[in-house]
C-alpha cells in the first residue's frame, strides 16, 4: 500500500517537474523579434567609460521590439538574443540620437530667458504652442545673447551598452469588436410550465 502512494507521488513529481521545464525551455527558445515585448536590463557609458545610466538591480526596461522606441543601433543588436543572454553594444551616434545638427542651435536676446538661465548648461522649457513644450540648453552666453541648442543630450556621443534580455512576450492581439446582434435581443422569459396534453 505505502509503494503505490510513494508511485503516485513520483508521478505526480514528474509531472510537475516536466510543467516548470517545458515553461523554462519555451521560455528559452523565445527570441527577441519584431512586435514582441522584450524586458532588459543594462548599464550606459560614454566612450571614455563614464557611467549615463544604469538600471541593473532596479526594474527591467520594457519596449516593443521593431516599432522604433529604441535607438536603432541597440535594437538591431537585440534582435534575436534569447532571454538570459547578455550583449556589450557600441552604438555610434549615427544609431542612436544622430550627430550634432548645428541648425538645431537659436540665438535669442537674454531679455527672453529667465535670469537662472545665464548658465551654459542649464536646461529651459519654451511653450511651443498646442500644450507642447520644448527643452533648450544653453550652449554659449554672449553679449546681448543666449545661443539655445535643440538636440538631443546624448546628439554627437558614441554609447556604450552593456545589455542582458530578462523577458520576452508575444504581444497580446487587439481584442476584436464585439458582436453587434442583428436585432434587439427579446427579454429573458421566466421558465413557464409544460402544458400536459
Amino acid at each position: 500500500m505505502k509503494h503505490w502512494h510513494l508511485t503516485l507521488l513520483g508521478v505526480a513529481l514528474c509531472a510537475a517537474l516536466g510543467t516548470v521545464h517545458g515553461a523554462e525551455k519555451a521560455t528559452a527558445t523565445r527570441v527577441v523579434q519584431d512586435g514582441w515585448r522584450v524586458g532588459i536590463e543594462y548599464t550606459l557609458k560614454g566612450e571614455d567609460g563614464k557611467l549615463i545610466e544604469s538600471n541593473k538591480g532596479k526594474f527591467s526596461l520594457v519596449y516593443k521590439h521593431g516599432t522604433g522606441e529604441m535607438i536603432p543601433g541597440l535594437e538591431r543588436a537585440l534582435a534575436g538574443m534569447r532571454v538570459g543572454e547578455e550583449k556589450h553594444v557600441v552604438v555610434k551616434p549615427q544609431d542612436a540620437y544622430g550627430l550634432v545638427d548645428f541648425n538645431k542651435r537659436k540665438e535669442v536676446p537674454k531679455t527672453e530667458l529667465p535670469p537662472n538661465a545665464m548658465k551654459v548648461g542649464a536646461e529651459i522649457a519654451r511653450p511651443e504652442g498646442q500644450g507642447r513644450v520644448r527643452v533648450f540648453k544653453v550652449h554659449e552666453i554672449r553679449e546681448h545673447t543666449v545661443v539655445l541648442d535643440m538636440n538631443h543630450p546624448m546628439a554627437g556621443k558614441t554609447l556604450v551598452f552593456d545589455v542582458k534580455v530578462v523577458d520576452i512576450q508575444q504581444e497580446p492581439s487587439a481584442p476584436s469588436a464585439p458582436a453587434v446582434p442583428s436585432k434587439p435581443a427579446a427579454p429573458a422569459q421566466p421558465n413557464k410550465p409544460a402544458r400536459p396534453k
